[in-house]
């Protein structure tokens, strides 16, 4: 049996200079759409470094520090978990505590998905991207870039 996830986890929300934003399909629910998320692999993971595992995991973007950096916003979203996604977590666990981040990449950065987590991928405006989002806290991370990303 797979262990329980923990009821923590990262957002990254992926954006181009001119606030285009990528959004990826869920394989496990076509129809939504939503930036890199991911839960800790361990209690003790520093959030950067799930970030940048996630990043990596779903899109094969590489947070290397210095031309692709990740941005923390210090800010964390606690939201209920959706009763379809509840038996990943120990029971009686019905809250996510998410942690917020964004990356600005180049426009034409190579896009490689995890075949059994995304379908697709889409660029789209930044107010698009958030009416396209399933998740209400994606969406209003992705309205908040202006005010996170110093090149907005």
């Amino acid at each position: 049996m797979k262990p329980y996830k923990i009821p923590e986890s990262v957002l990254v929300v992926i954006h181009t200079a001119d606030l285009q934003v990528l959004l990826i399909e869920r394989a496990d629910r076509p129809g939504y759409w939503q930036s890199v998320t991911g839960s800790l692999d361990a209690p003790d993971e520093p959030l950067l470094d799930t970030a940048r595992r996630e990043l990596f995991e779903e899109t094969g973007i590489v947070a290397d520090g210095e031309t692709i950096v990740l941005r923390d916003w210090q800010l964390s979203n606690v939201y209920t978990i959706y009763p379809v996604w509840r038996h990943r977590y120990a029971p009686g666990v019905t809250e996510n505590t998410e942690h917020v981040f964004s990356v600005e990449v180049p426009r034409d950065i190579a896009i490689t998905l995890a075949p059994r987590e995304h379908l697709n991928h889409v660029w789209l405006p930044w107010l698009e991207a958030a009416d396209r989002c399933f998740s209400s806290s994606n969406a209003e991370a992705i309205l908040q870039l202006t005010r996170y990303c110093r090149t907005a």
